[in-house]
């Protein structure tokens, strides 16, 4: 039985945080190589869906620090 999209993201919303924080947590050491860094590491996630969730909330970390 496969999980319906709702399902998916709710299961998996926690670990695509606690991921995305920790990724972020890595800009200050890596500083410019990061971005070519954080891609690498986002591109060999499975499944797509939940590569997308951890891209967006790379993109809400980075909004709110700029804010």
């Amino acid at each position: 039985m496969s999980l319906s999209r709702a399902d998916f993201h709710e299961q998996n919303l926690e670990s695509a945080r606690v991921l995305a924080q920790s990724l972020f947590a890595r800009k200050a050491v890596l500083q410019g190589a990061w971005l070519g860094w954080v891609a690498s590491q986002i591109y060999t996630l499975r499944p797509a869906e939940y590569a997308s969730m951890v891209r967006r909330e790379l993109q809400r970390l980075q909004d709110s620090s700029e804010n």
